[in-house]
């Protein structure tokens, strides 16, 4: 059966209601917005479940409910092996907390998706205050001066909100793991080797080391409605907290910083502005539990899409037939035998900016494809396939892993692109 909601908690969500014609109107702004109208489903939930509420009948909105009412499930239909519902609404959700950031839309009705719920809440402009974003912004010499468990912290940030936790969280483990890799000794002055032809390693990251920009990590946040899909041994955190393998990527990420004092921030994927993504290159990690990882890879010639069935794939947009690569099970939905990455370095027209992309469908996938742009053996291994003048080109990658126990094994690059 699928999730129920207390009846208690939907009816304390629908006590106050604002007028309904205002809430019909803000509802028509955000079906509107570039956030929904890329997907059939998103506008489809948010618009059944706020008319429900609207007309009284939000303890009818459970999952079941909404998939045969606003999906068109049979009656009799699996939840769990169909969970559309669930993961509809996660995306909803994340795609509401993004709309309400962007402070074009101060001063709007704010409709909101509280977790463990499938009963919207509507709140006054007035009673719209959204937590500020905080940003961890750490240069070598500050990262030299204090241990990986005290990062630099935006002190403005609200105490107890959601981003000021994460963020500092994230950049503490990093660089707890930068040392468990051994980048110490990177961080300790050493006379200057004599110059030398850039390594192959130093040209892929030289878009964003070599910026005179900040550089932003934006990683993604598993969502506490977890899908079948994401049930590996030591995958999604359903209690919405830090990706074990997202957190690994990024230490991995950070080390083409380290030797060139480069500032960087590290912000949770909800708590990024498109603001922020045009201030300066950026790294995304994580596929599906990043948003923005979608957006920008939504028109490169390999990307993240859902099939027919909403099953998780890495497609192949440019070959005909169309390729496809999904995710294997050794036992279905529970443990993972085979992932797939994209690995990209990208020119991104829309914010102007450089950006690298290390996401796999799952978290085994995001960390082999961090791997590939930490290591110069897996590197060397793209670099076979691309052309002589790749670095002055955009770049993409497909990989592909075995796991074994919930690790990801020696990466192995399936296609590569450039243009």
């Amino acid at each position: 059966m699928g999730t129920s909601p207390q009846s208690g908690k939907d009816t304390a969500l629908v006590e106050s209601i604002p007028d309904s014609v205002l809430v019909r109107e803000q509802l028509k702004r955000l079906v509107a917005h570039a956030l929904f109208t890329n997907s059939k489903r998103y506008p489809v939930l948010l618009t059944y479940i706020v008319e429900q509420t609207l007309l009284g009948n939000a303890s009818e909105l459970k999952e079941r409910t909404i998939g045969v009412e606003a999906f068109r499930r049979e009656p009799s239909y699996d939840v769990n092996l169909d969970p559309v519902v669930r993961t509809t609404a996660a995306e909803v959700r994340r795609r509401l907390i993004q709309y309400y950031y962007n402070p074009d839309h101060a001063g709007e009705l704010v409709i909101e998706l509280p977790h463990g719920s499938y009963v919207p809440s509507f709140r006054e402009a007035a009673d719209h205050k959204p937590a500020p974003i905080a940003s961890t912004a750490v240069t070598q010499s500050e990262a030299s001066s204090q241990p990986p468990e005290s990062p630099t912290v935006d002190r403005h940030a609200a105490p107890g909100s959601f981003a000021r936790r994460w963020a500092p969280t994230a950049l503490a483990l990093a660089l707890t793991s930068l040392a468990a890799f051994g980048v110490g000794q990177l961080w300790s002055p050493k006379p200057s080797p004599p110059p030398s032809q850039p390594t192959n390693l130093e040209r892929f990251w030289a878009p964003i080391a070599s910026s005179s920009s900040r550089v932003t990590y934006c990683l993604g946040e598993p969502t506490e409605a977890v899908d079948l899909q994401a049930r590996t041994t030591f995958g999604i955190d359903e209690d919405g907290s830090l990706n074990v393998y997202d957190v690994v990527t990024l230490a991995r990420s950070i080390i083409p910083l380290v030797p060139r004092t480069r500032e960087f921030r590290v912000v949770a994927a909800s708590a990024t502005e498109f603001a922020q993504l045009r201030e300066g290159p950026f790294v995304l990690i994580g596929a599906f539990d990043n948003p923005w990882t979608l957006r920008i890879t939504h028109d490169l010639p390999f990307g993240f899409e859902y099939d027919e069935n909403h099953i998780r794939e890495v497609v192949d947009r440019k070959s005909s037939p169309r390729r496809f690569w999904a995710l294997r099970w050794e036992v279905p939905n529970t443990k993972l035998a085979e992932d797939y990455a994209i690995v990209a370095r990208v020119h991104d027209l829309v914010t102007g900016q450089p950006v690298i992309v290390l996401a796999g469908i799952l978290g085994e996938g995001t960390e082999a494809a961090s791997e590939v742009a930490s290591n110069p053996v897996y590197l060397d291994q793209v670099l076979e396939k691309a052309p002589k003048d790749w670095d002055k080109r955009n770049l993409e990658a497909v990989v592909e892993t075995h796991v074994i126990e919930g690790h990801p094994g020696p990466p192995t690059i399936v296609a590569v692109d450039t243009w």
